[in-house]
């Protein structure tokens, strides 16, 4: 009997305590939370804001390309030798034809002296027999084996004028040439790489453009295109070509723009940021690069709405730190967007805000939804000179 009554006992001590710990943590807590939330009023943050607007932008396909010469080669010999002379300097701009290199040819003019001996010959043979032929004192047979061997000497003197041609080596086309790699006096073999020739102006823009863009490029658009070497400066061109097919494994396609070089500061192979007008101009909605919160769960902005006053709560009537009386404060809404393409420092929002909708734009690290916030004109950090790239 008395250990049922003990038993009992407890059970109500610790329904008791259950009770109260919930009454505590359900009734009382959230009370005194709120009681410390209205005695030190809610937390505000000073932020920078801009409204969003409508402008006209023309659709701008951007993308890194390569620099190449729309003519460049590796200038190497036929056939080995010795170099005798070498007729260029380092970086020159020459023109089609100019010689470049003698590699010595005192074997083959030797050679082509004993041709041509040998065809003189041949020739003389062959005009005797023609007047053997014609008086009946010889055969057709005999006439036929004069006129071969003839030819076979004139082939010679030919084959050894060719050699002699081919150790003088010429410039294809106009261009510079680069730092030759040669010494006179070096032998060189049939292959061996002596100097660069680039055909510089124009000059080829070479970049991958998705496949979605390929309805919107064409030949003969237009290409700006900007490069490190040059910062403050903006080289135009047209497309040029579209490749003929698409990567199955990247899904792009290949698009070479045309570029003026009058100047010819543009070398091959070097990297380029190139843009170009994809379409026709359209109106669309763009923020401030910095309004935008990139995030893996999607990108957002925070827009400012001016809280309604709650029944009996003025907001004067209890000061916040570092807020004013005269301060408007508001409240913010986190909102998921869409965005689109990017000119300079603004962004299209493609979906989620309206024009004039007021968005914060600096300042978002320290907020979350609902929080109240006052505009600081001064909170907003200068811009970038340059902007950075995307």
């Amino acid at each position: 009997m008395k250990r049922a009554i003990v038993i009992v006992l407890a059970l109500v001590i610790l329904l008791g305590a259950a009770g109260g710990l919930g009454y505590f943590q359900m009734v009382m807590k959230p009370a005194m939370i709120k009681g410390f939330i209205q005695k030190a009023g809610q937390p505000t943050s000073s932020v920078a804001a801009t409204q969003a607007k409508t402008e006209t932008w023309t659709p701008t396909l951007t993308a890194i390309g390569s620099l190449r010469a729309t003519q460049g080669v590796e200038i190497a010999p036929q056939v080995g030798g010795v170099v005798r002379a070498i007729k260029f300097e380092s970086s020159q701009d020459i023109q089609k034809g100019a010689l470049l290199v003698e590699i010595d040819d005192s074997t083959e003019q030797a050679d082509l002296k004993a041709n041509q001996a040998a065809l003189r010959n041949a020739q003389a043979t062959l005009d005797r027999q023609s007047k053997l032929v014609s008086g009946g004192n010889t055969t057709q047979a005999s006439l036929d084996q004069a006129t071969a061997t003839r030819d076979q000497a004139a082939a010679a003197v030919e084959r050894t004028k060719a050699i002699i041609a081919q150790k003088r080596i010429v410039a294809p086309f106009d261009g510079r040439l680069g730092i030759r790699r040669i010494d006179i006096g070096q032998y060189v073999s049939p292959g061996t790489p002596l100097v660069t020739l680039q055909k510089l102006d124009p000059i080829y823009v070479d970049f991958q453009a998705p496949e979605q863009y390929f309805a919107r490029l064409a030949v003969g658009q237009t290409i700006t295109l900007t490069v490190d070497a040059f910062g403050g400066k903006t080289f135009n061109g047209k497309v040029k070509f579209l490749d003929a097919r698409i990567s199955t494994d990247t899904r792009n396609f290949l698009v070479r723009g045309e570029i003026q070089n009058d100047e010819k500061k543009l070398l091959p192979g070097m990297f380029a940021n190139v843009s170009v007008s994809a379409g026709s101009p359209r109106e669309v909605v763009t923020l401030p690069r910095t309004a935008v919160v990139y995030s893996l769960y999607g990108d957002s902005v925070y827009v400012l709405k001016t809280p309604a006053p709650k029944p009996g709560e003025a907001q004067a009537a209890q000061p916040q730190a570092g807020v004013k009386p005269s301060d408007t404060l508001y409240e913010v809404e986190r909102r998921f967007v869409r965005v689109g393409e990017t000119h300079g420092d603004r962004v299209e929002i493609a979906d989620g805000v309206k024009a004039g909708e007021t968005v914060v734009s600096e300042g978002q690290v320290k907020l979350f939804p609902g929080m109240r916030v006052r505009i600081d004109p001064k909170a907003g950090l200068p811009p970038m000179n340059p902007m950075p790239k995307l």
